[in-house]
């Protein structure tokens, strides 16, 4: 990859991909407007070596600076603006991510509208708490102090979204980013086209532009807007981009969430209900054409668990999607052709067992299941992300162990099995983002659990309280009379062995409970 520029990378969430003509018009809204901005949210670059974003970066400094986003009440204003968008835009949504990428509307509503609300209605209902000073244990130096933790906003955030779940990853990210008090530049991805256009036409009207933006950008001018300096950065896609988009914060000392993907392990034990376990993994990997970050990538079981779980996999996807998943109306398609015939040569891996059948004019890929694969198969070097399951054989739990712990960690480890001890010896000599015992995707429903990868699968966490948290400066304060000078005095030179002692006795942390053996 070219140092410097953000290309895409296969097999993961791209959000910065070359995109299609852009249709015209703003979507950027009043801030890029009043500043000569000539293209959905970007900015006019004339002539001189001035950042075609710097403008739009400049207004909504300049909206933060004057303290307009920071009381409760604006922020719950545009959050119940989000809110009236899902609702009187669903239809369009729906249409709109059909188009992209055939999503059912099941699958739509479930994943883009119901757990976005979920989101914004725990926010709304708990963010009178959440932005509250939080008062903390003081020693008795400062037990006449007041000792706080006060949530402040970071500023301006830019905040990068992918295709695969186009309003899910966007919304849920700018809940978190407006409840906190930020002033907000999205750049939704531009290969889930029409969701990109609704978005950049749509969404601006229903915020206020002089806080919040959307941008579309191909690569190239997403890698211009990275040059400005933001206060945070949100990104969702691969491993790869995660890394020049870490690179170019790094010169602004930017924090950054980086949301990424990876191979998902799934441990399948000799102990289980098959037929429960087949309809779960199906449904976790083939929701969505497979194009989900957390859906189970492979499957890791024994060789006689595997002829049980063959015909029930096969049962599984003949009950979901008729005896031909293309005539169903409830199985996707894959985003663009680029992807299809990157996810069509993962299919040479191996042996197909169940499905393989392609139709390239519809970007179709059946729901397949591959069988005798070797680690160094491409199906097993990378993230899949399309409806394939491959089945690699182990021995045991302890070898699943092993072979998932040779391997980057992944955004979420799944194990199967009636034994509790297995799925909590899976739990606790594992490491992930996340992890899911006897099912698949659900953990992400929950808005009380963080969302968030390890190592290459990603940096932070978001949902519920922790997507506000995330987008918030948790600052540190103490505030002292200008008093009590005499108590002070202990602390100021002359300096002297009994000074230190009193100082010492007031200030110091106890270990509770400490027994030291002579």
């Amino acid at each position: 990859m070219e140092t410097g520029s953000v290309f895409p990378q296969p097999g993961m969430r791209q959000p910065l991909e070359p995109p299609g003509q852009q249709p015209p018009g703003s979507g950027a809204g009043k801030a890029a407007e009043d500043d000569g901005g000539g293209g959905k949210g970007s900015v006019d670059g004339d002539a001189t070596s001035a950042n075609p974003y710097a403008g739009l970066v400049s207004s909504l400094r300049a909206a933060w600076l004057s303290g307009k986003t920071r009381p409760i009440e604006y922020r719950v204003a545009q959050l119940e603006a989000l809110g009236r968008f899902l609702d009187e835009k669903k239809r369009d949504i729906l249409e709109a991510t059909a188009s992209d990428m055939g999503k059912p509307p099941f699958e739509a509503e479930l994943s883009e509208i119901l757990l976005c609300k979920n989101e914004l209605h725990e926010t709304l209902n708990n963010l009178s708490d959440w932005v509250k000073d939080e008062h903390v244990d003081r020693n008795l130096v400062t037990r006449l102090d007041s000792a706080f933790i006060h949530k402040d906003p970071y500023g301006v955030v830019l905040i990068i979204t992918p295709w695969n779940y186009p309003i899910h990853i966007l919304l849920v990210a700018l809940i978190g980013a407006i409840a906190a008090g930020n002033c907000v530049i999205v750049k939704p991805s531009e290969v889930a086209k029409n969701t990109e256009r609704l978005v950049a036409e749509v969404l601006p009207s229903y915020l206020d532009n002089d806080c919040f933006a959307v941008v579309t950008a191909s690569v190239q001018e997403t890698t211009r807007l990275l040059e400005n300096k933001f206060d945070y950065i949100f990104y969702t896609g691969s491993t790869s981009v995660g890394k020049i988009v870490m690179a170019a914060a790094a010169k602004h000392l930017t924090p950054v969430t980086l949301e990424l993907g990876g191979k998902n392990p799934c441990y399948v034990s000799d102990t289980c209900d098959v037929q429960n376990v087949a309809r779960r993994v199906a449904w976790g990997r083939f929701f969505n054409a497979g194009q989900t970050c957390i859906a189970p990538d492979y499957v890791l079981c024994s060789v006689e668990m595997q002829e049980k779980l063959l015909p029930a996999l096969h049962k599984a996807i003949t009950d979901f999607y008729g005896p031909n998943p293309q005539e169903s109306p409830d199985f996707g398609r894959i985003v663009g052709d680029k992807h299809f015939q990157r996810v069509q040569t993962l299919l040479r891996s191996g042996r197909v067992v169940i499905g393989g059948q392609t139709d390239e004019e519809e970007r179709y890929i059946a729901p397949t299941v591959l069988v005798d694969l070797q680690p160094s198969d491409p199906i097993m070097q990378e993230e899949i992300f399309g409806p394939i399951l491959p089945i690699v054989i182990v021995a045991n739990v302890d070898e699943a162990i092993d072979f998932i712990n040779s391997h980057e960690r992944p955004l979420v480890v799944y194990a199967f099995s009636s034994d509790d001890k297995v799925v909590n010896q899976v739990l606790e000599r594992t490491s992930s983002g996340g992890f899911c015992g006897n099912d698949t995707l659900m953990h992400v429903t929950l808005t009380s659990l963080p969302f968030g990868g390890i190592g290459n699968s990603g940096l932070g966490m978001y949902h519920g309280r922790f997507t506000f948290d995330t987008f918030t400066h948790h600052r540190s304060c103490l505030r002292r009379s200008m008093g009590r000078e005499a108590l002070n005095t202990l602390r100021y030179p002359p300096y002297s062995q009994q000074k230190l002692g009193i100082v010492r006795a007031a200030s110091e942390v106890k270990r509770k409970g400490a027994c030291t053996l002579l």
